[in-house]
């Protein structure tokens, strides 16, 4: 196990958000929060990241409290992706995926060639490498996710933490993305995502965990976690489930 929540009170101030949520990440294997607006999910993963302080409970790394381990040493421990967005300034591809790199060199000094080659197998990796030259805000909503992954894997975590990974995107690169997600975890990383789609959730995920209201409704293996009266509580929403010999997934009632 790499990453443990126990018994987790999250929030911003004095304002809870929620209480008793436990979770564990694990080398291999892919998680999935689902749960609706305002339900605690973003609050979660800004609270296993370390931006925000547990309001109760604590967050261990490795055996390790969060609290206790240096900024810069959780940079190389965990990275984050944000959902994909247009971005400010014309950084190259190349630039942003460096930006990982951040973590193992001194504020002072530019990339190595080391710090290079790591972010160009990224790139190559994800099948951005002919991106590398180009402007980040002049690429599409996929390409953009793709790269912030890359930027991910530059920094060599252990684990990968990504807030709804394929909001926005268009349902050939949500596929893509996700399938990206899943490699990760084939490779040895433990990952974690939060999503509204509980087909995500399904296909690619090894477990689930449903929070409403700043509370775990559920939470173990996804195909069991997953069915259709616990997402039917969860979004307070009739769910519809399709089962045949080529697919099973879930749609609005």
């Amino acid at each position: 196990m790499i990453l443990e929540a126990r018994n987790l009170a999250i929030g911003y101030g004095s304002r809870v958000i929620g209480r008793g949520l436990n979770l564990k990440l694990t080398e291999g294997l892919v998680v999935a929060l689902l749960g609706p607006n305002g339900g605690g999910k973003t609050t979660l993963l800004k609270t296993l990241l370390g931006i925000l302080p547990p309001l109760g409970g604590e967050v261990l790394v490795q055996g390790q409290s969060l609290s206790a381990i240096p900024i810069r040493e959780r940079a190389r421990r965990i990275a984050y992706v944000p959902q994909v967005h247009a971005g400010t300034f014309a950084f190259t591809v190349e630039d942003v995926v460096l930006m990982g790199r951040s973590a193992h060199r001194s504020v002072l000094t530019g990339p190595s060639l080391k710090d290079r080659d790591i972010a160009h197998a990224a790139m190559i990796r994800l099948g951005i490498a002919h991106l590398a030259s180009r402007p980040y805000t002049m690429i599409s909503g996929g390409e953009r996710q793709l790269a912030l992954i890359a930027r991910a894997l530059a920094q060599e975590p252990r684990i990968v933490i990504l807030d709804e990974p394929t909001a926005s995107l268009d349902f050939g690169n949500q596929g893509k993305v996700m399938r990206e997600i899943r490699a990760l975890a084939e490779a040895g990383l433990a990952v974690a995502f939060s999503t509204h789609d509980p087909n995500h959730a399904l296909r690619y995920a090894d477990q689930a965990v449903l929070i409403r209201d700043g509370r775990c409704l559920a939470s173990g293996n996804a195909r069991e976690v997953l069915t259709r009266d616990r997402l039917g509580r969860l979004y307070g929403a009739d769910v519809a489930e399709v089962r045949s010999e080529l697919a099973h997934a879930f749609l609005p009632g």
